[in-house]
């Protein structure tokens, strides 16, 4: 039987080095023990560290963690495409690092050329291209992301953040696509029910084959209220008898777990 598997989650502590460019910092700390802790009141064997932004490209905290527990996690790095070598891959591979990071909320998308030199080594490697964007952007991504020879997996449903958000209708049209998976993840991150919606959308459009789940935690920004009974709850009411797949079958694959 396959593992269940939490696919988004961050830690960091207030010592950590922050990135000159952040939107804000967190005035607590978010260790590997409570984090596992979580997983292990949730009956959830793995879990995937995603490198939070404020902490910019330096992910060696990230890098400590997964290196404490290697059979149970795995990391998505942030990293700059001008100072990356391509056998750098291989290196950050070895470490337990299955996907690479944009986070563009708040920043303008950049010139995606930048990637092409590595996106054959991240397809052969198994490193996933991982996108956090919404509205306009995706518009902006989608030409690269059609023609991307490796993995793509879009953030927290897409970020939809309106009725006619321009974003919503091209997430639907790239989740179609056979290399390219959704996280059904912080819906609190969207207005009114807009990421259920937008989740039972995906759904029905292409059904939960490529579908992970994360429980964000610690839910930053969002922290009041939040816990991974909700997170799961909302997961299952969304999915029903398929968040088994979502939970367990998916993530191996994405993975290189089994």
């Amino acid at each position: 039987m396959l593992a269940s598997t939490d696919t988004h989650a961050h830690v960091f502590h207030r010592g950590l080095p922050l990135a000159a460019q952040r939107r804000y910092a967190p005035e607590y700390d978010a260790p590997l023990a409570d984090y596992l802790a979580r997983l292990d009141d949730h009956d959830i064997a793995r879990g995937v560290l995603v490198q939070p932004s404020f902490l910019g490209t330096d992910n060696s905290y990230l890098l400590e963690c997964v290196a404490q527990q290697p059979d149970r996690l795995r990391a998505v790095v942030v990293l700059d495409p001008a100072v990356l070598g391509v056998d750098e891959l291989d290196r950050l591979h070895r470490a337990g690092v299955r996907g690479i990071r944009l986070n563009l909320i708040g920043a303008d998308v950049p010139a995606m050329a930048a990637w092409e030199p590595f996106a054959e080594r991240m397809a052969k490697l198994g490193v996933h291209l991982e996108i956090q964007a919404c509205g306009p952007q995706w518009a902006q991504l989608a030409p690269t992301l059609r023609d991307w020879p490796g993995q793509v997996v879009i953030d927290h449903v897409g970020l939809p953040q309106g009725p006619a958000d321009p974003g919503r209708e091209v997430v639907r049209e790239l989740a179609g696509r056979a290399n390219v998976w959704v996280k059904i993840s912080g819906p609190y991150r969207s207005p009114n029910g807009l990421a259920s919606a937008v989740a039972a959308e995906l759904v029905a459009a292409v059904g939960a084959e490529r579908l992970l789940w994360g429980s964000d935690w610690p839910w930053t920004r969002h922290e009041r209220g939040r816990s991974f009974d909700e997170l799961l709850s909302w997961g299952r009411a969304l999915l029903g008898a398929g968040f088994q797949q979502v939970l367990q079958d998916n993530p191996a694959r994405l993975l290189d777990w089994c």
